[in-house]
């Protein structure tokens, strides 16, 4: 039998490696630190978040893996981002929309955050260059009643123009207020929708009325809007809303009452309920 030749040989052993990498290259396992995108209506526009979520996995955290007083990531493997569509404010500082990179220095008793133009740092903080930064405030931390296990970073307590970006890792919770001056370029929308063909009459009211702004002007507004929507049962609870936060009780209840027949026909549960909550608020 005629033995194989070297070149015969190489070429085996070449093919078997190659089907061994092919196999190797689809093989597919759970990441560690598992990416997260989120992104959330805030204001006139957007907050967008990117960042990878590791676990505690019985370690310490905040003071052993995350040591105190050292710039951290905040977060794994690449930088942890946030895009504003529009002007913000963090704590008070101006923030331009943009893409930034989140970076913080955990503290025992208060932490620094900061926002950075570097979006390519990722775990080199050692070079972090604090010319980069864009702005960097200083929050108190609280402590969570449930631990969270996965790293997580949320966009919460949200409001017409301000919301808390929360930082939340094992027991620690780190609150930083945003907030967005949109209240005068909303009123100057609203004045010229009400000088246009189609008024907007809801959208205005809603705002007044979240704003606790001129109620009565928001009733008239409201007003208009079911008139023009008589089946328009969320429509009417806004109405009964304002009724009832001008203390006019009764005109409340019969709005509610409305809305509770409106929103039974349209077979919605959620409204039927929040009308009648109304109701039993009002009488009280």
């Amino acid at each position: 039998m005629k033995c194989p030749t070297f070149p015969a040989i190489a070429a085996a052993i070449l093919l078997t490696v190659s089907a061994y990498s092919v196999t190797q290259a689809q093989l597919r396992i759970p990441t560690a630190s598992p990416l997260q995108t989120t992104k959330q209506g805030f204001a006139l526009g957007d907050i967008t978040l990117e960042y990878s979520r590791p676990a505690v996995k019985g370690r310490t955290v905040f003071g052993d893996l995350v040591p105190y007083d050292k710039v951290w990531r905040t977060g794994a493997n690449a930088t942890s981002k946030i895009t504003f569509s529009s002007d913000v404010k963090l704590e008070g500082k101006e923030v331009k929309a943009g893409t930034y990179g989140l970076f913080t220095i955990p503290g025992k008793s208060s932490w620094e955050v900061m926002l950075s133009k570097d979006l390519a740092l990722g775990a080199n903080v050692g070079a972090y260059n604090k010319e980069n930064e864009v702005v960097r405030v200083q929050v108190k931390p609280t402590t969570l009643a449930n631990k969270a296990e996965t790293f997580t970073i949320n966009i919460a307590d949200i409001k017409p123009n301000s919301a808390v970006l929360e930082i939340m890792w094992d027991k620690t919770r780190v609150p930083v207020t945003i907030t967005a001056d949109i209240d005068q370029a909303i009123l100057k929308n609203i004045e010229a929708s009400m000088a246009s063909d189609k008024p907007a009459y809801f959208e205005a009211a809603t705002y007044y009325y979240d704003t606790n702004r001129d109620l009565k002007q928001a009733l008239n507004w409201v007003t208009k809007a079911t008139e023009q929507n008589p089946n328009a049962f969320w429509m009417m609870l806004l109405k009964a809303r304002i009724e009832l936060k001008l203390n006019e009780k009764a005109k409340a209840i019969a709005s509610a009452q409305k809305t509770v027949d409106l929103a039974t026909q349209a077979k919605n549960a959620d409204y039927v309920k929040m009308a009648n909550d109304l109701i039993a608020s009002a009488k009280k």
